[in-house]
């Protein structure tokens, strides 16, 4: 952790922290003090300025290769390294056409970086270049200035820049240092700008909430734990579920505000018991998004790949949010364990997608029904493709215009150990859609019936993981594997019960983590008012059969029967 408490800017003098001896001998004395021990932390602010600790926050910067950066060379956003020199920044650069790498620029992060190096090592070398790095950026990037970059003075930059520079004050006391903390407490403090109920807007009160320890601004430090406060009441529901619509974001703001706690704390505030309680409900949301595998599903704008750690398993196995999820499992801690989710709720959002109805799916220790996922925020036709309905597992109606932000409801929900049901319905492209889905463990199979009502058609897609392939299709199945692994999706009329051929086969792009993607088997139905879908994994030749308005699937964990009409 990186708590520590330092004296405020003063006169233009760079040296580390003091040590206990010289902090008892006064203030007179500290300001004759030319070099200081480093690695120990003042605890004594500058009685002259009036300000007060510098609590750097815990886990504030990302592990950088500080040698790298040393010599003028960073790497942002997992792309290539840049050379940005030893000298003078250039602070409209932007190789890479990417507004991650310029954000995290102008972050000044990486700057961070350096004065925890400095700490670590006493290596004078880190500091000063930290120091020179914060006063060419002061100086080059006056807010409003012509030919600044727009992402100087960007919402979230502001907010990640702040506590590296407050990190900084705790070794150099310098004016450009003081009265460039006064300014980012200025825009923090500018309720135009806050992100209120938004996970930057988190990141805005934890900066607003050190500079304001740092200058000894008390309204500051106030107003951010007010807000900070009021907007984890807003964002995070009492279920646990972030409003982002993204699981990935729920990890996220759980750890800012793992460190808004501490931070607040080092700050000699109380922390609100709302908002520790708030963090705390965060943690179901996140264990019950962890697929078997240990990832985070990778629902909205999260990187397949993620892993939470240190999370409890809770007591349920199936959980419906309000906010819109379905995520159940066979058990927990078995990486064998079956796994699916299920999207609903308000209309896209924030980070969300337009993922409703979608599915996914695990079974027999694999993931079988993936998505396209989050690939990167740059603004590309393929990013805003992967947001789209097309790139999740959802009935879609060809010919009618979808309508952005539509609402989905859970019309009903019947939850057993080892079998559940739900049923949802929207509008999204002007006529009802209607799916119910029925999942069974043990004996492992996902039934899914599609609606439309009569003069309107729908196609599902369905997309498998990257690792099968489809090897057969034909009478209404595609059997896909990988080696001697093998997933059948069987798709019938639930009219008749006959097996509903001129299923499509296609290969697309989906994102596998950020920046990456993989091609993947997508299986498009043939245009019909209702299609069942029956996903069978552990075979390739399940036996099906239909009798008396009920069909029977032998699966390589036994036979499962249900009614064509599923949840009605």
């Amino acid at each position: 952790m990186f708590n520590y408490i330092a004296t405020v800017p003063g006169p233009v003098t760079y040296r580390p922290a003091v040590p206990a001896r010289l902090r008892r001998a006064g203030a007179a004395l500290l300001r004759r003090v030319a070099a200081w021990t480093p690695g120990e932390r003042s605890a004594v602010p500058d009685p002259s300025a009036g300000g007060g600790p510098a609590v750097c926050v815990p886990g504030g910067f990302p592990r950088v290769e500080a040698a790298e950066v040393l010599r003028g060379r960073v790497a942002f956003a997992g792309l290539p390294p840049v050379d940005l020199g030893t000298g003078r920044i250039d602070w409209r650069l932007d190789p890479h056409g990417s507004r991650s790498w310029a954000l995290n620029l102008h972050a000044l992060r990486w700057m961070g970086s350096l004065v925890l190096e400095y700490e670590r090592s006493g290596n004078r070398e880190f500091l000063d270049r930290a120091a020179a790095i914060a006063e060419d950026w002061v100086r080059s990037n006056p807010e409003g200035g012509a030919g600044v970059s727009p992402w100087a003075w960007a919402e979230h930059p502001v907010a990640l820049r702040g506590p590296a520079l407050v990190c900084l004050s705790a070794h150099v006391r310098a004016d450009w240092l003081h009265r460039s903390l006064a300014e980012h407490g200025r825009v923090l403090a500018d309720p135009a700008l806050y992100r209120r109920g938004h996970n930057h807007g988190l990141d805005q009160d934890i900066a607003l909430l050190v500079i304001g320890s740092r200058l000894g601004r008390r309204p500051w430090r106030e107003l951010a734990v007010r807000r900070m406060t009021d907007s984890a009441l807003l964002a995070i529901d009492e279920q646990g579920a972030l409003h982002e619509q993204a699981p990935r974001y729920g990890l996220y703001v759980h750890r800012r505000l793992g460190a808004a706690l501490e931070t607040i704390a080092g700050c000699g505030m109380e922390v609100p018991p709302a908002l520790a309680a708030r963090r705390a409900s965060l943690e179901s949301y996140v264990a019950h998004a962890t697929q078997p595998d240990g990832r985070l599903v990778p629902i909205g704008d999260g990187p397949a790949g993620v892993r939470p750690v240190g999370f409890p398993a809770p007591r349920e196995t199936v959980k419906v949010f309000d906010a819109g999820y379905v995520f159940a499992r066979t058990a927990w801690d078995d990486p064998a364990s079956a796994y699916y989710s299920i999207r609903f709720g308000p209309g896209r959002r924030l980070h969300g997608h337009e993922d409703h109805l979608g599915v996914t799916y695990h079974a027999r220790g694999r993931a079988v029904l993936v998505e396209a996922g989050f690939h990167s925020y740059e603004r590309t036709p393929y990013q805003r493709w992967t947001a789209s309905p097309e790139a999740h597992n959802v009935p879609v109606v060809p010919g009618a215009a979808f309508r952005e932000g539509t609402a989905t409801r859970l019309v009903s929900a019947s939850t057993g150990p080892e079998r559940q049901c739900f049923r949802l319905t929207d509008d999204a492209y002007g006529v009802r859609r209607t799916r119910s889905v029925l999942v069974t463990h043990g004996a492992d199979l996902m039934a899914v019936l599609d609606e439309v009502p009569a003069g309107s058609e729908l196609r599902s897609l369905w997309h498998f993981d990257p690792s099968l392939t489809a090897v057969s299709v034909r009478d209404g199945r595609v059997v896909l594997a990988d080696g001697d692994r093998r997933v059948t999706l069987v798709q019938l009329s639930p009219d008749s019960g006959l097996p509903l051929g001129g299923q499509e086969v296609e290969s697309q792009e989906i994102a596998t983590g950020h920046l990456r993607t993989a091609r993947s088997a997508t299986v498009l139905s043939p245009a019909a008012r209702s299609v069942l879908t029956l996903v069978v994994p552990g075979t390739g030749d399940p036996e099906v059969t239909c009798s008396g308005g009920r069909v029977t699937v032998r699966t390589p964990g036994g036979p499962v029967s249900f009614p064509l009409a599923l949840g009605r």
